[in-house]
């Protein structure tokens, strides 16, 4: 992945009722920008510079350039997990099978995903992943950290910096989050796998 603002495969409103056309506009075009024109100046002549996201937030120190790098790849990960409400599906294939193997339904990795994202303090990511092992994990990680720091493939991401939710919701970070299961586009995440 580089680094450069993804093409959202929906229209700023048609994530709506669940996530508003302003809130795309503020999280996605200015937010994510933000992050995506720091990185391009943090990185200039420095070894990160011909780097694609994944290795530099795999391999760059604490600090500013990781700090972007982590909020570009969580950032676009996430804008484009989702679809038009209803349109989602289910989980299909392995992906179905690897969460009825370690989570014993969809019902309880939507609960348990949901428990990390509302008690994370503070700012942050509740992530499932997958474990060089094949298992899925959920993990909840502060700030711009993201799974891959750890050796695991991220796969889902919930946002819970406030700026993701706080248009919409204000501070019901429960219900925003509740609701992000209506835009999942689950053959994403499969093919994430």
């Amino acid at each position: 992945m580089k680094n450069e603002m993804p093409q959202l495969p929906y229209p700023s409103n048609g994530l709506e009722p669940v996530i508003s056309a302003e809130t795309i506009e503020y999280h996605y075009g200015k937010h994510l920008q933000t992050y995506v024109t720091n990185l391009t100046n943090l990185v200039k002549s420095t070894e990160y510079e011909q780097k694609d996201i994944e290795h530099i937030v795999k391999d760059a120190p604490e600090g500013g350039i990781y700090n972007n790098a982590g909020q570009v790849l969580n950032h676009t990960l996430y804008f484009l997990q989702f679809t038009t409400p209803g349109q989602g599906k289910q989980p299909e294939g392995k992906l179905n099978e690897l969460i009825l193997r370690d989570f014993g339904s969809l019902d309880e990795l939507k609960k348990q995903m949901e428990e990390a994202a509302v008690t994370l303090f503070g700012s942050g990511w509740a992530w499932l992943s997958l474990t060089p092992e094949g298992k899925l994990q959920i993990t909840k990680e502060g700030n711009a950290n993201n799974p891959l720091r750890q050796g695991n493939k991220p796969l889902l991401c919930i946002d819970v910096w406030e700026h993701a939710y706080y248009i919409d919701y204000r501070n019901r970070r429960a219900e925003h989050v509740k609701n992000l299961w209506n835009i999942i586009d689950w053959q994403t995440i499969g093919k994430r796998l």
